[in-house]
């Protein structure tokens, strides 16, 4: 039920024609619940989109009413008039909204576009399908919202967990285009936990961090970039801020795997963890640096477990920001030490690559510190695929 598995939200998911395909492209997700807190993590690139611009606004004091989010269109890099229509989007769903009888200002609306950058939406089509949505609201819309946002996406990707009686379910879209940096790829996560602002706040911060920031497909951060997380209080259930914080990164984690899987003309989804570092951020600076080695990536598709290009790809981060001792690295790839101590290891060719996952390890031997990346690798359809590059 993905963003309506928590009480006291409505989603729903509508065709309205921005995409010539005839497919969902608008969709709208309302907070009905006693509590409107929100959090909103977005894009650090600095050229973004007009909706991130606002949405980032709107996030800003704790409190969002409802998001809008389309596909079909970036609604970036559109100059001033491209504020405007975001600005125009909020208040006409919340014109919608308020002639159902909520009481909703544009102010505590976000707002969401996804697609291809430097092309202005189709407003008239946009605000038809903002009130087609509004009146086909349901607690069962969760699927429908969705399929709405996807662009490149083969599935829709959801996720739900919880416990206690409080529930946290989200929805995201994204298969290229993936090197989130903040946080192409939108996410809505809803929860009818109660919790205070503060609370929401930094465990979207901290659940990002270790999961959506750390998907990396291809390198390339997008200007659109959002994660928006509503609670509406409406379980009456109020976790300790480390149990809520817990199952919300259990969602983003499981989200960050789909994105992974639909990655555009990927044949495989690859795992680097980086072990045994002097810190947390010198193992994720390691783990990025070989997931975003194309030489790395390549071989993974030519089912080679090429360690020299992971040892490599390593060695680029300088030692003030991983210090370890480049004699001593060990690889492991799918369980196979093909690389000791810097140098050759065990054979190379018992080495099974046949799988869709490729679990890489790297033992730095310089702290008690970790962290996992997950990329994939590049395959001749991953060309084809972005021929026309969204965001």
């Amino acid at each position: 039920m993905s963003v309506t598995a928590a009480q006291g939200f409505v989603a729903a998911g509508v065709a309205a024609g921005i995409k010539s395909t005839g497919a969902k492209d608008v969709t709208v997700v309302v907070n009905d619940g006693p509590s409107k807190v929100a959090a909103g993590v977005f894009t650090t690139n600095r050229i973004e989109a007009a909706p991130v611009t606002w949405s980032r606004e709107v996030a800003s004091d704790g409190r969002v009413d409802a998001v809008i989010l389309n596909s079909g269109g970036a609604n970036a890099c559109t100059g001033p008039e491209g504020f405007t229509d975001t600005h125009r989007t909020a208040e006409h769903l919340a014109g919608a909204l308020q002639a159902t009888g909520r009481d909703v200002g544009a102010g505590d609306v976000a707002v969401c576009s996804t697609g291809l950058i430097g092309i202005r939406l189709p407003m008239d089509t946009l605000l038809a399908g903002a009130e087609a949505a509004v009146g086909t609201l349901s607690a069962d819309g969760g699927q429908d919202a969705a399929e709405g946002i996807m662009t490149t996406d083969s599935v829709a990707k959801t996720a739900v967990a919880g416990r206690d009686g409080w529930t946290v379910g989200g929805m995201a879209k994204g298969a290229g285009m993936l090197a989130p940096g903040m946080a192409t790829m939108l996410c809505v996560v809803t929860t009818d936990a109660q919790i205070d602002a503060a609370t929401a706040k930094a465990a979207l911060a901290s659940a990002v961090s270790r999961t959506l920031n750390r998907v990396d497909s291809d390198g390339c951060m997008s200007t659109n970039d959002t994660v928006l997380l509503m609670a509406s209080g409406a379980s009456g259930a109020s976790p300790e801020a480390s149990a809520f914080e817990a199952e919300l990164t259990d969602v983003l984690a499981s989200l960050s795997r789909q994105l992974v899987a639909d990655a555009e003309g990927a044949a495989h989804d690859i795992a680097v963890t980086v072990e045994h570092a002097t810190t947390e951020a010198a193992a994720e600076a390691v783990a990025r640096a070989i997931t975003r080695s194309n030489l790395f990536k390549t071989a993974i598709f030519g089912n080679d477990p090429n360690w020299g290009r992971i040892i490599s790809a390593a060695g680029t981060v300088p030692e003030s920001v991983a210090p370890f001792d480049p004699r001593t690295i060990d690889v492991s790839v799918n369980g196979v030490q093909v690389c000791r101590d810097a140098g050759v290891g065990d054979d190379r060719d018992l080495v099974d690559l046949s799988g869709r996952e490729v679990h890489v390890v790297v033992d730095l031997k310089a702290g008690v510190a970790s962290a996992t990346v997950w990329t994939n690798d590049l395959t001749h359809d991953y060309v084809h695929e972005n021929s026309a590059y969204s965001s």
